[in-house]
């Protein structure tokens, strides 16, 4: 019988030493799948604003650092577009080089028109419109873009509906006229010379292209996210870090930012230059992560 009681006591001292221990984990664990870390899409999402860029100093080229835990994770909210321009902005400045990224997401082109993402005004007389810079999707689902004076090009690449993208815009400008390289998700599908140089640039448009001859968003189901605007011109190398840093990811080069709209809740701009969106025809979807893959 002493035996027994033994048993029984050391049985349950191994149960109240390790069975704490087995709580604390579940607990834990229980937390982590709160934050999304074992769903099926990768990261977890980050909070509306959670990342953004700090300057110290005044001025593009002072010391610069990120603040916020944003690389790498998934937005919690996109911006869907309601109607046209979504959001918009007066330009900041007239680098000679500019480099522009953005997540997209169409359900296809029922009206039949042209899907404009993205649209600048001319500076000077407005005598391109919204039209100069504009990144668009033509009728048959193609890239297309506008690199001004009626220097369009159409690309080869198909954009298909219902799937997350990433386009980027290269540009340097060569006195009187500039020249660009366009990517979409991660590959060059296209470059040449804009016939409009950068400083002739000057409103932004996202979502729509305002007074041009294109379409928006609005019928499309159109949503975008994580808005990027560099003074320089992205290498090769770095165009493809970006993209590869998905939707969620931070500037590559935070010195250069000038403009960095994530749209995860807000029209705010992070980086660091108080360029704020006017946010007139966008709502923000948590419902967002259907046809998105990581890179």
């Amino acid at each position: 019988m002493k035996i027994e009681t033994r048993k029984s006591q050391s049985a349950m001292e191994y149960l109240m030493t390790y069975g704490w221990a087995i709580l604390i984990i579940a607990v834990v664990l229980g937390a982590l799948f709160q934050l999304g870390v074992f769903s099926g899409i990768g990261t977890p999402k980050a909070q509306p604003g959670n990342c953004q860029v700090v300057r110290v100093g005044s001025g593009i080229a002072q010391t610069v650092s990120l603040e916020g835990e944003c690389q790498g994770q998934q937005p919690e909210y996109v911006a869907a577009v309601k109607s046209a321009p979504a959001v918009s902005a007066t330009l900041f400045m007239a680098p000679s080089a500019l480099t522009r990224s953005l997540w997209f997401y169409y359900t296809g082109n029922p009206s039949g028109s042209w899907l404009a993402m993205l649209g600048s005004d001319n500076a000077t007389s407005n005598t391109f419109g919204v039209c100069a810079y504009r990144i668009a999707i033509t009728p048959s689902n193609v890239l297309f873009f506008d690199a001004g004076a009626h220097t369009d090009y159409q690309t080869s690449a198909y954009v298909s509906p219902n799937k997350w993208h990433n386009v980027i815009i290269t540009v340097q400008d060569s006195g009187s006229q500039a020249n660009f390289v366009a990517y979409l998700d991660g590959a060059v599908v296209d470059s040449g010379t804009a016939g409009t140089p950068i400083s002739a640039i000057s409103g932004l448009y996202l979502g729509g292209d305002g007074n041009c001859d294109g379409d928006n968003f609005l019928n499309a189901g159109g949503q975008v996210a994580n808005l990027q605007i560099y003074n320089i011109s992205l290498s090769s190398a770095e165009a493809n870090a970006l993209y590869l840093e998905g939707i969620g990811g931070a500037p590559v080069k935070p010195q250069n930012i000038i403009l960095w709209w994530p749209l995860n809740g807000n029209a705010q701009d992070y980086s660091g230059n108080n360029n704020n969106g006017q946010a007139t025809g966008v709502t923000y979807s948590s419902s967002w992560t259907g046809g998105y893959t990581p890179p």
